[in-house]
């Protein structure tokens, strides 16, 4: 972990921690007004680690692989905000840190388009076999063009694609899928209005109906306790034989071990997973099968948007450390405007 070495400044700079790497140039504008701890390493720090670093500054850029609890925050008594660069926040423990008086930020809105983008891309090349039958030519195994020996794949123009979580992501997919002309169906904790309804083309119908409706499944829920293995052996049963599931929510959304067991015994077409369960981990059932495309937790990862996500977190530190509220609080009940 490094710190900002210019001393004669730093005694007046109030401290921040950035727990992972970040662009160098948004580190050198941080280091203009803080005296920054940081991890340009890019090593993840354990939970002592965390608690150690998080002790003594007032502020902190984190990701989802810092957990941020009752334990993380027990030496924090300096600390004002933790400011997470992602717009899924199941790392932070909220009642803990709304305890503690620490102001609590995610980056939402600047991803949206961008992993809507990915999530469809995902389903294109689930649903179309496009790694497979890449996989494929590598190994030899492509010496002429024909009608049935080639990957047959599943068409996604006039099919049904559902959607199970209907947030600022899942109506982007939504709208990418009129495109196709597909038909859209969705299941959320709460209905949309109707003109959000009708911008996405999309139809409530309860969970279980669209799974054994649609010929390709998006999660785009939030992670929580409730949502916890939202799909597991019992839904995929649902699923048709020819249907694709796709994951770009978070880890833990889908029985992992379910998953590869439906893959092998083809109670599900094929899948496509951006996010898994213990992650960087993955399950190695899955990785033994050629009917999943599997992709390192990447949707939101171009260059523009991750800039504007960093960017987006610094807003929300500089904010709440000059007594403003940040643009994006979680746990709006912590600040008090000076």
């Amino acid at each position: 972990m490094n710190t900002s070495t210019n001393t004669q400044t730093n005694a007046q700079k109030p401290k921040i921690l950035v727990a992972r790497a970040i662009f160098p140039e948004a580190l050198a504008q941080l280091e203009e007004s803080f005296e920054v701890r940081s991890n340009q390493a890019d090593q993840i720090l354990t939970p002592e680690e965390l608690k150690k670093e998080l002790a003594g500054v007032v502020g902190a850029l984190v990701t989802g692989s810092e957990r941020i609890d009752a334990q993380a925050l027990a030496q924090a008594k300096d600390l004002k905000i933790v400011a997470n660069i992602s717009v899924g926040y199941n790392n932070f423990d909220v009642p803990a840190i709304t305890t503690a008086g620490v102001m609590a930020t995610n980056t939402p809105d600047v991803l949206t388009d961008t992993t809507a983008d990915f999530g469809f891309a995902l389903l294109m090349a689930t649903a179309r076999r496009i790694t497979e039958s890449e996989h494929w030519i590598r190994a030899g195994k492509w010496d002429k063009w024909s009608i049935v020996n080639n990957p047959l794949g599943m068409d996604l123009h006039g099919s049904t694609l559902g959607i199970i979580g209907m947030g600022r992501i899942g109506q982007g997919v939504a709208k990418r899928a009129l495109g196709f002309g597909m038909k859209v169906i969705y299941h959320n904790r709460s209905r949309l209005a109707e003109a959000d309804e009708n911008a996405c083309g999309a139809s409530y119908v309860p969970k279980d109906e669209l799974l054994r409706t649609a010929d390709h499944v998006v999660l785009v829920l939030p992670y929580s306790a409730q949502s916890h293995h939202t799909i597991g052996e019992k839904e995929l049963a649902l699923m048709k034989p020819t249907a694709t599931l796709i994951n770009i929510a978070r880890g833990g959304i889908v029985d992992d071990l379910a998953l590869a067991k439906a893959l092998r015994e083809k109670t599900i077409f094929a899948a496509g997973l951006d996010v898994f369960e213990g992650e960087p981990s993955v399950n190695p059932e899955l990785l033994k099968l050629s009917n999943v495309v599997l992709a390192p937790h990447i949707a939101s990862a171009t260059e523009k948007t991750r800039r504007a996500m960093v960017d987006l977190a610094i807003d929300n530190l500089r904010a709440a450390l000059g007594g403003k509220k940040p643009p994006s609080l979680i746990n709006a009940e912590v600040f008090k405007a000076e």
